[in-house]
């Protein structure tokens, strides 16, 4: 932001600044909220105190972090943390900002799970932990593990699950690489964009090892397709997120390694965001 311009006066007056730059209304008013040292879901506070004072050291922060949200620097970077399936989880650099899209995975395999005693599950790709800290909470009997090829992003995880208190096992690996056996559900929010897309550069803060599978993005998710069954108890699931024009390919993909009742399901905005299958050893 120019040196040369005047510092607001209230509270409203910052947000307001921060909105005349361009950015977001909600991520104005969270980054505002953070300069204050508010809670980020503590946005009925701006409004009762739209009038206070907007204190020197507090828009001096929020000024530089609306400056780095105008060259693209994801909010929750920003913040350091993320709301994800009703846990608040850490993020920095390190990892992939956990997307609302990917509760529809955590949903399905809560589903998947349903009257199963002590089951097991493992979380491939975990980066900050999202998916397999979101289970285990649901799940408290589960034994989940997590496995990342990212020695970063697995720090990254362990630490989300020492401060929440879950007992995820965490390995670094890559992919199904010594992964155990006998999983109910295996899920997996892999790397899915092509190495061309045009909307990489959108993404540039993030980790592109976590973002980019090769020429059609589905090189990971081939894998993954693969490999899976060896791990798989009878009858397991393997879910997959996957690019909104890829539900048809990954479907062709599990259906072509074996897998049974190949289906895809909708995240909120109607977009086939995830596919799967179940393994039957018995045909």
């Amino acid at each position: 932001m120019a040196t040369d311009d005047p510092k607001p006066s209230t509270v409203a007056q910052a947000l307001a600044a921060g909105i005349a730059l361009g950015i977001d209304r909600l991520d104005a008013q969270l980054l505002l909220l953070h300069a204050l040292g508010r809670a980020p879901h503590d946005r009925a506070w701006l409004l009762a105190h739209d009038t206070d004072a907007m204190p020197d050291t507090a828009w001096s922060t929020l000024s530089a972090q609306l400056s780095r949200r105008l060259a693209g620097e994801p909010v929750a970077y920003l913040l350091g943390e993320k709301e994800f399936h009703g846990l608040d989880l850490r993020v920095d650099a390190r990892v992939l900002v956990p997307r609302p899209d990917t509760e529809t995975l955590v949903e399905w395999a809560l589903q998947c799970l349903e009257g199963q005693a002590a089951p097991r599950v493992l979380d491939l790709g975990t980066g900050s932990g999202a998916i397999a800290l979101a289970l285990q909470h649901a799940r408290a009997d589960a034994r989940v593990d997590a496995v990342d090829a990212s020695a970063d992003a697995l720090a990254v995880a362990q630490a989300n699950a020492r401060r929440l208190g879950l007992p995820v096992r965490f390995a670094l690996a890559d992919w199904l690489d010594g992964a155990d056996t006998g999983y109910t559900v295996i899920a997996s929010n892999p790397p899915y964009i092509a190495a061309n897309d045009p909307h990489l550069p959108a993404l540039r803060h993030e980790p592109v090892s976590a973002l980019v599978a090769g020429a059609d993005g589905l090189d990971d998710i081939r894998r993954i397709v693969r490999h899976a069954p060896a791990h798989l108890s009878e009858g397991g699931w393997l879910l997959l997120e996957h690019g909104h024009d890829q539900a048809a390919a990954v479907r062709q993909l599990l259906a072509e390694r074996g897998f049974a009742e190949v289906q895809s399901r909708d995240d909120l905005a109607g977009i086939q965001r995830c596919s799967g299958g179940i393994w039957r050893t018995v045909k």
